[in-house]
């Protein structure tokens, strides 16, 4: 099976995942033609200790929409509050009218077993989206249904591995070192979650972090940095994997 649609839509929970877990492979495929769009089910407006949400909001929705500018790519947030979305009608209706709307080829979404409910949640949800968006009788106003439905990949988990500190696997690693200075950049843009991750986390090195992660995984595929995925193989979702046909040697099937 293949995609007619050029179109890769990363929908992750907060400002800044995708920047963290997939900006490096997303502008590989933009430079292959394919039209690029991050997605947010938050806009993270819980994560200060300085802001009201609505101020939050503010800001981290500029923060994320410049470092989409930065790989001309479009910022979407669906504006569910941190910590209160939930696998419910609302939280898959307004997914799904995002999916039906984008039609993308390729969704990348979270583990289903990371360390918070945001991602877990989200991860859950794009599935059910992805899954149901060729069911015209899940009527959605203003958007129709569309076939086929899109390959779905997981994203690394967080440090990769579950609550109990259990490695979770990858099956594959996508060789970012030619992207990694867009990946550097886009996460810059996110002063804010810098300043939060030091109040709440105790961590100061935030760009730091994105880049050591991903340069631990390219160990594994001796390259300088890598990220890394899961296919979604369940039945009736696609079998190939595109993301090996439209990268190339750039792709470690591990």
């Amino acid at each position: 099976m293949s995609s007619n649609n050029h179109i890769a839509l990363s929908l992750c929970a907060h400002p800044d995942d995708a920047e963290l877990l997939c900006v490096g492979t997303l502008a590989l495929l933009k430079q292959r033609g394919w039209e690029i769009h991050i997605a947010t089910m938050t806009p993270g407006n819980c994560g200060s200790v300085e802001y009201n949400r609505d101020e939050t909001t503010r800001i981290r929705k500029a923060e994320a929409a410049e470092a989409a500018r930065l790989m001309d790519a479009e910022y979407h947030c669906l504006d569910f509050n941190d910590h209160f979305f939930f696998y419910d009608e609302k939280s898959l209706m307004k997914t799904m009218e995002l999916v039906r709307r984008l039609r993308p080829g390729i969704v990348l979404t979270h583990c289903p077993q990371d360390y918070i409910f945001d991602h877990i949640n989200t991860g859950n949800i794009t599935m059910t989206a992805t899954f149901t968006c060729g069911m015209p009788n899940i009527e959605i106003k203003d958007v129709s249904h569309f076939e086929p439905i899109p390959y779905l990949y997981y994203l690394d988990a967080i440090e990769g591995k579950d609550r109990f500190g259990k490695d979770i696997p990858v099956d594959m690693l996508v060789d970012i070192s030619s992207t990694i200075d867009c990946k550097e950049k886009t996460i810059e843009c996110h002063h804010s979650q810098r300043d939060w991750m030091l109040k709440h986390h105790g961590v100061d090195n935030f760009v730091q972090i994105g880049k050591d992660w991903s340069a631990k995984r390219g160990t594994i595929i001796n390259k300088p940095f890598a990220e890394g995925f899961r296919q979604h193989l369940g039945h009736p979702f696609p079998q190939d994997n595109i993301l090996k046909s439209e990268l190339g040697d750039l792709v470690h099937l591990l």
